[in-house]
């Protein structure tokens, strides 16, 4: 479960922000093993949004609770354990450049004590399903846009997190490999794992129908009637 009362988060200082809040008022629900895309326009307040719900931000005012845990109040080592629990694919993809496919792609799991052993049993099927087949010793310099991308989806991926957030995640995928990712995100979601997607891909929006989290200048609003809704 997230639950999110009357938030206010103010963007930091030195990203043009001018003491602006980023989100104002923000309440809202999002039930364990749900689906949701989060969309709005541009600087909306969508990768702020997911920063909360990450925990790697904390709110100004209101109350954030992600998977049981009160962000404003918790310890450090229970954000840490938090997000050990949650999946993130950020926009900026923060692929280490010095690890390869492989290693980026097993770090969450060394960090969460699993074997070697269990390493080499578990990520070369979800490099064969993503299509990355042979690229497990390149570093990501030497990979393409859509190769980065799908690294960092693994990499969120291979935890079976209970919470999953992505951050415009077929941005530099195919419009087959978009398709693909959705429908292994709505297995997931299936499995009962929390699915928030932000995306301006429209066209997948429209033809996947999930509900959404739509933000303009900080604040929810609802989403417009979709096209050949029933009246």
């Amino acid at each position: 479960m997230i639950r999110f009362r009357n938030v206010t988060y103010r963007l930091e200082k030195g990203r043009k922000a001018q003491g602006r809040p980023g989100l104002q008022g923000i309440t809202l629900d999002i039930p364990q093993g749900s689906f949701f895309w989060l969309t709005g326009p541009s600087g909306a307040g969508k990768s702020s949004l997911l920063r909360l719900m990450h925990g790697e931000a904390l709110p100004e005012e209101g109350g954030v609770e992600i998977l049981g845990v009160d962000i404003r109040t918790a310890r450090r080592r229970q954000l840490a354990q938090l997000r050990q629990r949650i999946g993130f694919i950020p926009q900026d993809l923060r692929l280490l450049s010095e690890l390869d496919v492989f290693d980026n792609i097993a770090l969450p799991l060394r960090l969460a004590g699993t074997t070697q052993e269990i390493l080499q049993s578990e990520i070369p099927s979800i490099l064969d399903w993503l299509g990355l087949d042979g690229k497990e010793r390149k570093f990501p310099d030497q990979l393409s846009g859509g190769e980065r991308q799908r690294v960092a989806i693994a990499r969120a991926l291979i935890m079976r997190p209970a919470l999953l957030l992505a951050d415009e995640p077929t941005n530099a995928l195919a419009e087959g490999q978009s398709w693909q990712l959705v429908e292994a995100l709505e297995a997931l979601s299936r499995a009962g794992t929390t699915v928030i997607v932000a995306t301006h891909n429209e066209a997948l929006v429209r033809a996947i129908r999930h509900p959404q989290i739509m933000l303009k200048q900080g604040r929810l609003c609802d989403p417009p009637a979709e096209r050949g809704a029933a009246p």
